[in-house]
């Protein structure tokens, strides 16, 4: 029979596990973060897994150019301890949302490393860009570029394993998994654009998003809008895309999920040119949508493109 000591000692002894356990799982709790906009939302998330827990700014749809941020997202920023954004001037109301959340995070630039895509000023004002601060503008949408994707992944997951040392085997372990998967879709790309032909691979979108892919991948992108949705295109951009259209016999244009369909739908009309449908930019589609993740987005568009113009 245990003794009334050795009952007390065991009552106690089960207690302090019962503390020890406790304080590990108050350990455990996910790092908070936050994201700028859902294509990097989804990154931190396969990197972070279920050791983050990851606030998006932009919503799924959403426009990065022209966001304005809400209370919420300031609080969410003091909350944070990591913010991740894509840089490149991508997020123009970033700087003074930071400043206004008086939030403590590192702010990590996900593209840094990354060699960006540059126009002269000219090439700018001619694509709708009208900053005169900068002899070469950037094209801000690297990640359409899956080799891109891979230093915005590497660069999350340095990050994460900086901020949570105690993670830092499960944030190197779904990178590399991440990886593999980015370089099989890299090359499935690649084979589907191996089908288009030549003649066929003009793509007409939007605004102009898929630099980054078009260097990468060999299809060649015009657009009525520049590189920010924030200017509107000029009645002489589109007439000259008009006439483009119907000299090189395009086969199809595209919409964008962040874009308003009518200037696509207006171009369609006077060219007789079909809408091959619609494509991800900037922005992934809701969880029941075609686009929900980058993995998804980026085997949407290659379908759609491919379709299209073959």
């Amino acid at each position: 029979m245990q003794t009334r000591r050795s009952l007390i000692g065991s009552i106690l002894g089960s207690a302090a596990l019962t503390l020890v356990l406790a304080g590990g799982a108050l350990a455990a709790e996910p790092v908070k973060v936050v994201a700028t906009f859902s294509v990097i939302g989804d990154l931190v998330h396969q990197v972070g897994g279920d050791h983050v827990t990851v606030t998006t700014l932009v919503p799924v749809d959403g426009d990065a150019h022209v966001y304005q941020p809400t209370p919420e997202d300031a609080k969410a920023l003091a909350a944070a301890k990591l913010v991740f954004v894509n840089g490149l001037h991508m997020e123009g109301w970033m700087d003074r949302l930071v400043s206004a959340s008086g939030t403590k995070a590192s702010v990590v630039t996900v593209s840094q490393g990354v060699k960006p895509l540059e126009f002269t000023r000219e090439e700018a004002e001619e694509a709708g860009e009208n900053n005169g601060h900068h002899h070469h503008i950037e094209d801000p949408h690297a990640w359409q570029s899956v080799p891109n994707a891979e230093i915005y992944v590497a660069n999350i997951a340095a990050a994460l394993e900086k901020a949570d040392p105690a993670n830092a085997g499960a944030y190197k372990a779904n990178a590399a998994a991440y990886e593999a998967k980015l370089k099989a879709l890299d090359a499935h790309i690649r084979e589907v654009v191996a089908t288009i032909p030549e003649a066929n691979r003009t793509v007409i979108t939007s605004h102009d998003a898929f630099g980054y892919f078009g260097h990468a991948y060999g299809l060649t992108f015009e657009a009525p809008e520049g590189l920010s949705t924030d200017s509107e295109a000029s009645a002489q951009d589109v007439a000259k895309l008009i006439d483009q259209i119907r000299t090189e016999k395009t086969p199809a244009i595209f919409m964008e999920n962040i874009t308003d369909p009518r200037l696509i739908e207006q171009i369609a009309r006077e060219t007789g040119t079909k809408i091959g449908g619609t494509v991800y930019s900037d922005a992934l589609s809701p969880a029941d949508g075609p686009a929900p993740t980058y993995l998804d987005m980026m085997n949407n568009n290659i379908s759609m493109f491919a379709a299209a113009l073959k």
